[in-house]
């Protein structure tokens, strides 16, 4: 049984944070991002870790930096065995790594060393990954370059979007966070091969407006990349699209890339540069996301052309 400080900030590590604190070891402190204004009223929040934190009666830590020798001594005044980190969202300079008895473990939503960095979920998908995974891995100075201690991998389906994945990858990271605390000892580190590593650059919001010249698959892989955030989008009528939810076929058509070619309650077909994407759910700037039936039921679109 090991006494652990747990490092976490989003609803991605909740899951981690709550399978510790079902399991024999001891969470002794969490450490997790200040409060910050969420939502349209802007209010300021805790983070989804703080608020299970709380529940649980945890002493709970929140530095701007751990930078400083005084946040170092507050960190080693827990006595840990280990921290765990999972999306925590600061770096750890060397002083906190060393300060745990066992070092520090996170959790990376990633098959290591493919997709090191800050959106491994929304990049997989983009990049049309047949398969992503989890990586506990022990923490050096790099970024996600550390050894690593187990693996588990797990399939991208055709429809998963970034939500989907996000959901099944933070079970998969608390589950293998859990079995590598539970055979450590017995765990050999495995130095992460420079071969096959990439980057995993943080979304931005530019990214998600869409370019009707790509084709379908494309396309359709930055609808499902994007969902939840920040949406994929394009214009029609000078307002703002959003495209929650579409499928691409290789339907053959001869419009330019971004005429709606068919309507129909089932989706808004619309012509790419190689196939057509099925829009099946839509959002107007200020309005609701809808169906595509909703959609025409109080909007004429057969013939525009988006994106212009």
């Amino acid at each position: 049984m090991y006494s652990i400080v747990f490092a976490g900030t989003p609803d991605f590590a909740v899951p981690t944070l709550e399978a510790l604190l079902r399991s024999p070891h001891r969470v002794v402190a969490v450490y997790t991002q200040p409060d910050r204004p969420a939502g349209r009223g802007r209010h300021i929040t805790p983070s989804p870790v703080k608020r299970v934190a709380l529940q649980h009666g945890l002493p709970v830590e929140q530095p701007l930096t751990l930078k400083e020798p005084a946040a170092v001594e507050r960190l080693a005044s827990f006595g840990a065995d280990l921290m765990v980190v999972v999306a925590y969202g600061l770096l750890l300079p060397q002083s906190v790594l060393d300060t745990p008895r066992l070092g520090c473990i996170n959790v990376h939503a990633s098959l290591l060393p493919r997709w090191r960095g800050a959106a491994p979920i929304q990049r997989a998908i983009l990049a049309g990954d047949a398969e992503t995974g989890v990586t506990i891995m022990q923490m050096d100075a790099g970024l996600d370059t550390g050894p690593m201690l187990l693996k588990r991998a797990l399939p991208i389906g055709p429809r998963d979007t970034s939500a989907t994945l996000h959901d099944r990858l933070a079970e998969l990271g608390a589950q293998a966070l859990v079995e590598a605390l539970n055979t450590l000892p017995s765990l050999t580190p495995q130095p992460q091969p420079e071969e096959g590593a990439t980057y995993a650059q943080k979304v931005r919001k530019e990214e998600a407006r869409i370019d009707w010249s790509l084709d379908a698959w494309a396309i359709d892989r930055q609808v499902r990349a994007f969902n939840p955030w920040p949406v994929a989008e394009t214009t029609w009528q000078g307002q703002q699209l959003r495209v929650w939810e579409a499928f691409p076929n290789d339907a053959v058509h001869d419009r330019a890339p971004g005429t709606v070619v068919r309507c129909a309650p089932e989706g808004i077909d619309v012509a790419t540069g190689h196939g057509t994407l099925t829009l099946t759910r839509v959002q107007l700037a200020g309005r609701n996301a809808v169906s595509a039936a909703q959609f025409l039921n109080a909007h004429r679109l057969e013939g525009a052309v988006l994106g212009t």
